[in-house]
């Protein structure tokens, strides 16, 4: 027996769908499992084993073509598109697999959660839903990425060499993509400086569109460490580390894989849906409850969350004093 699992991106997307690829896993123990993704996230899976890696460029229809030739050869007999795009059902439905399940109550699924998806639970229970409907048992919200002997030893050996102390320091992501500045809060100097006072070291993380912000911030508290980190080091760095502090980002849904706090904050979007895996009650934002229907989510301004507010969610943990 052959399982074909499909989940192609977003980075966030992805991380949270690892509980359910570790669940399949489980249930199909000393069976084939294949795992389809987009190339650029084959290197989040180097360390997982037991589950073979195919990749797709999304680019052209060439590739979708050859992707669909190679599944239809290799004799699949159950399906999970985990994805359930209009290109996946694409792929799902010219698969010549007999058994699919997907997202969706429709054509090409043939196991489904019976209703729209239309922002009710959170993505990850969606996909939970898929499992239940195929009588597997549920997933736990425990995302998960291996990491390996090297990664340790970098990460451990950059920690020594910044002199920091284990779990005496904050990690923070302050920025977001440039096409989603309102995402971004206002009074990230203004925490570095009340953590820095409490004996907590700051590490500004992120990449190219984070770059100018954390450089900012980074002039004031803390180690500028943008670009520094892959994906699977910035989890690894995560677990040495007190807590985060994050923006809705890919951040947020990464370093949740390092077992610790994620203090999460959240304005022009739906918590509800996306906040990290196992890190629903540490979301920050202004609305205390939100719809059951996207269509009826309002945005609000991320620049609403007091610094008092942030402080106070942290202290409930008993983190800070």
């Amino acid at each position: 027996m052959k399982i074909l699992i499909i989940k192609l991106g977003a980075l966030g997307d992805v991380i949270m769908s690892t509980p359910i690829i570790k669940r399949l896993q489980e249930h199909y123990s000393n069976k084939e499992i294949w795992l389809l993704t987009s190339s650029i996230y084959e290197e989040l899976f180097i360390n997982w084993d037991g589950i073979a890696i195919k990749t797709i460029d999304r680019g052209t229809v060439i590739d979708t073509i050859k992707i669909i030739q190679w599944i239809r050869k290799s004799k699949f007999s159950m399906l999970y598109d985990l994805q359930s795009n209009d290109h996946t059902s694409i792929i799902s439905a010219l698969s010549g697999i007999g058994l699919r399940a997907g997202n969706h109550p429709r054509f090409p699924y043939h196991i489904n959660p019976g209703s729209k998806y239309k922002g009710q639970c959170h993505a990850f229970e969606r996909l939970n839903k898929i499992l239940e409907k195929t009588k597997i048992k549920p997933a736990a919200a425990v995302p998960c990425l291996p990491s390996n002997n090297n990664i340790k030893n970098k990460i451990s050996n950059w920690v020594n060499s910044k002199k920091l102390t284990s779990k005496k320091f904050v990690i923070i992501h302050a920025g977001s993509s440039k096409k989603h500045k309102q995402k971004r809060w206002i009074y990230f100097s203004e925490l570095a400086k009340s953590l820095c006072n409490k004996n907590l070291d700051i590490i500004w993380v992120g990449s190219n569109d984070d770059n100018d912000i954390n450089k900012q911030l980074s002039s004031s508290f803390g180690i500028n460490a943008t670009n520094q980190f892959s994906v699977l080091e910035l989890i690894e760095l995560g677990k040495h580390a007190a807590f985060a502090v994050t923006n809705d980002s890919a951040p947020m849904h990464i370093l949740s894989c390092s077992d610790i706090p994620i203090y999460a904050l959240f304005g022009p979007t739906n918590p509800k849906r996306t906040h990290a895996l196992g890190q629903g009650n540490r979301v920050i934002s202004v609305p205390l409850t939100f719809p059951l229907d996207d269509s009826k989510f309002t945005p609000s301004k991320i620049s609403k969350i007091s610094l008092s507010s942030v402080l106070d969610k942290i202290k409930k943990d008993k983190i800070i004093t």
